[in-house]
């Protein structure tokens, strides 16, 4: 049985955590926008737009965290692989 890596666990669990944080944050924000300019202006339509620009900005803040972690683990494999050709 492979012994368990605190490291791996503890970047697991922050990046979860970043997906959570990274896709709340935008739509909450286009949200209140939305609330507010509804208030204001009496569009309360405008909610749901906004909803769909924040949930796209917290998708594509996602895909680009990915991308980079990807990235590094891809480097890090290719690191380990060519110590031990060697």
């Amino acid at each position: 049985m492979k012994k368990v890596n605190m490291r791996e666990i503890t970047e697991s669990f922050s990046m979860v955590l970043q997906f959570g944080i990274n896709m709340l944050v935008p739509i909450v924000m286009c949200i209140a926008v939305g609330v507010w300019i509804g208030d204001k202006y009496n569009m309360d339509w405008i909610v749901i737009p906004l909803f769909f620009v924040g949930a796209l900005a917290g998708y594509t803040s996602i895909f680009k965290m990915v991308k980079q972690y990807l990235k590094k683990t891809e480097k890090k494999t290719k690191k380990e692989q060519d110590v031990k050709k060697n």
